[in-house]
């Protein structure tokens, strides 16, 4: 039984990537292993485990939610920050006998300039397999979402305009909660609000995936634009007085920094408790 590794970044889950995985499938006798490296953001002063983690996992889960529609099982793992040694990494821990990398086309890859694949051949001593993924040759008509929230992220309003898009529209949704500072609780009680959420468009059978993003809010977004396709963006916050998003003035910030269409989203987070308080006083007394 071979042991095939996949390495791949911001090229995961593209057509050649799976359609290589096949063929090597359809060969029989191999398992297979998808990693990512864990790419830093270019953005922010701190670097958060959790944020940084949740991208690789999310590029993972991109190649495998595709095999396993295809019927081919594959497990994975994120990895060293610096593709080679995480490569060189996962052979030794997964006893790899053969490797798959996929990269963009040469021209805007920054690993083929450093030129990792020969790096990994002679590193490893064992056949590489190299598949060019161009991302932007292979958009389909989905529209990819950008969502940014933190209190406000299980908000109806919020909520309903997701689903509205969705309706009308084939969309996937990024959502990315900027957690309130430091490590810790903080990154919980993010990761709580973002899971919510998640669940809660998925039991709707609307494609969503997020992460936990830097505690400042422009810097999530920087940081997401460097990660994820962005078609449109929705940042959902609090009411303008009781918003520190809305006094930094976040939404024409954002605007200012992407080309993507920007929709600003209010949820009163008070207002409906109040509302819900006095239904349920109501239907008691």
């Amino acid at each position: 039984m071979a042991h095939v590794l996949v390495v791949a970044n911001d090229t995961h889950g593209g057509r050649p990537l799976i359609e290589a995985i096949r063929a090597r499938y359809e060969k029989g006798g191999a398992d297979f292993v998808v990693i990512a490296p864990q790419t830093r953001p270019h953005a922010g002063y701190v670097i958060y485990d959790e944020s940084v983690r949740d991208h690789a996992r999310n590029q993972v889960e991109a190649t495998l939610s595709k095999l396993r529609e295809a019927g081919i099982p594959a497990r994975g793992d994120v990895m060293d920050p610096d593709p080679y040694t995480a490569t060189l990494d996962a052979v030794r821990e997964y006893r790899i006998s053969e490797i798959i990398i996929s990269t963009h086309p040469e021209q805007r890859s920054g690993w083929l300039r450093r030129d990792l694949i020969e790096r990994v051949q002679e590193g490893t001593g064992l056949p590489v397999q190299h598949v060019v993924v161009d991302v932007d040759a292979e958009r389909d008509d989905t529209t990819h979402t950008l969502v940014i929230a933190n209190q406000t992220v299980g908000g109806q309003p919020l909520f309903e305009v997701l689903k509205r898009r969705a309706t009308e529209s084939p969309h996937r949704f990024t959502v990315v909660v900027p957690q309130d500072g430091g490590q810790g609780h903080h990154a919980d009680e993010a990761k709580a609000r973002l899971t919510a959420l998640l669940t809660r468009l998925r039991d709707d059978g609307i494609p969503a995936t997020g992460g936990i993003g830097d505690p400042d809010p422009y810097t999530a977004v920087v940081n997401a634009l460097q990660f994820f396709p962005v078609d449109d963006i929705v940042i959902s916050t609090l009411p303008k007085m009781r918003s520190r998003w809305m006094r930094a003035d976040l939404v024409d910030r954002v605007s200012r920094v992407t080309q993507a269409p920007v929709e600003h989203v209010v949820v009163d987070i008070e207002g409906a408790g109040a509302r819900e308080r006095a239904r349920t006083g109501a239907a008691a007394g």
